[in-house]
């Protein structure tokens, strides 16, 4: 099922940005993220906004279509942002699975982003792919065509683990991608983990681990299981064919990843992700925590510039449909008050191991940050909050008294 967008208020068929959120376009880093909402099958956890081919009605809501909507969508962006718009740091294709359009497609639209915004020079650029969508071959295209990082999407290497959240890939084939994408020249390799699928035991968890750091990426990021609402998966558990992932055994698991990576040079600088420096760190996501600009491209994908957020429409075919008729594919948008700014910085920022400025925080929320450092759960150093292990486990309660 795909996913459902927020509430808000309507966007203008034209994509235009108030005048508070122009005044500073530049001033803050600024991304591309680009949604590729296509996948060959569907896994029963996911409610990503993803379609696979019998979903799609007609070749316009497909494939065939989709890489000329994405140019059309950077075009009206630039008539959005004007002549302000600095060069893109970061570019990220998400999905969805990028993979399955040809490098040739990525490359275009790439080449798109370039000539629309320009990239800065060392930009980090990223795909993400599932194991069996890459091979030695196209992984030298895109890195050719000025891809620089690659996200892989693990996910376990034991078999029935695997099963159960419908991958397809063979359990090797993760590490053998990883392999091959720094054979072919890519710069940053990660490797995407889940932990607590019904079935998965302590040492099947570890196993995955051990097969993960043997093919030496140089980041990770592992993510507890999350029954979704509308998924298969949460269908499986309500009529009890599966059992809910246990809270103590997500716990128990968060501990061993953070031991096992650090004991091998990966050091936690948010709370789901491990790199092996600064400069393996994910610096797209690290815009979206630091509360930076980024222009969403794709159905479903979200925007946010200058305390405006918006998202476009979810199905590829009303995507190109609005776009064919020279109008913005946005369906909705906020405006973002101080106070809510201030609340998203808190939830956000407190996840990374750089901490929370305590300037952020109110009267009520210094004296609740006090209380954090003398239970255990946070440092506070140089005027910053840091979470303590006990504490990114309970990062959502920290957050909730920080807020009060």
């Amino acid at each position: 099922m795909p996913a459902r967008l927020p509430d808000g208020d309507p966007a203008p068929t034209d994509g235009a940005l108030p005048a508070s959120a122009r005044a500073g376009i530049g001033s803050r880093p600024f991304g591309v993220y680009v949604h590729v909402p296509f996948c060959a099958t569907r896994c029963g956890y996911c409610d990503f906004n993803t379609y696979t081919a019998s979903e799609l009605g007609s070749d316009r809501a497909g494939r065939g279509g989709y890489v000329g909507a994405v140019l059309a969508e950077l075009a009206l962006a630039r008539r959005v942002l004007g002549e302000a718009a600095p060069p893109a740091e970061t570019v990220f294709f998400g999905g969805g699975t990028p993979t399955l359009l040809a490098p040739e497609e990525l490359a275009e639209i790439l080449g798109g982003i370039e000539a629309t915004f320009g990239l800065t020079p060392g930009a980090e650029v990223t795909t993400e792919a599932n194991p069996e969508s890459v091979t030695p071959a196209s992984l030298a295209a895109l890195r050719e065509a000025g891809f620089t990082r690659l996200s892989l999407g693990m996910q376990s290497a034991v078999p029935h683990v695997l099963a159960t959240l419908d991958r397809t890939h063979t359990p090797g084939r993760a590490a053998e991608a990883a392999r091959e994408a720094r054979v072919t020249g890519f710069e940053h390799v990660s490797l995407d983990l889940i932990y607590g699928t019904p079935g998965e035991s302590d040492d099947d968890w570890r196993a995955s681990l051990d097969a993960a750091l043997a093919a030496e990426p140089d980041h990770v990021s592992a993510y507890a299981l999350i029954v979704e609402p509308g998924t298969r998966l949460a269908a499986q558990v309500r009529r009890g064919a599966l059992p809910a992932p246990d809270d103590d055994a997500l716990a128990d698991r968060y501990e061993v990843a953070d031991a096992t990576l650090a004991a091998t040079g990966l050091r936690w600088y948010e709370v789901s992700s491990w790199a092996t420096g600064d400069d393996a760190a994910c610096r797209h996501n690290l815009g979206y925590w630091r509360g930076g600009d980024w222009w969403g491209i794709g159905p479903g994908a979200h925007s946010h510039v200058g305390g405006v957020r918006w998202w476009n429409v979810l199905h590829p075919s009303t995507y190109a449909a609005r776009l064919a008729g020279d109008a913005s594919p946005a369906v909705g948008r906020e405006l973002l008050d101080d106070d809510t700014r201030r609340v998203e910085r808190v939830m956000l920022e407190l996840r990374l191991a750089e901490g929370l400025p305590l300037a952020v925080l109110d009267a009520a929320g210094r004296t609740a940050a006090e209380q954090a450092v003398a239970d255990g759960l946070a440092t506070l150093a140089d005027e910053r909050l840091r979470l303590t292990l006990r504490g990114r486990l309970l990062a959502d309660a920290v957050v909730r008294s920080l807020l009060g």
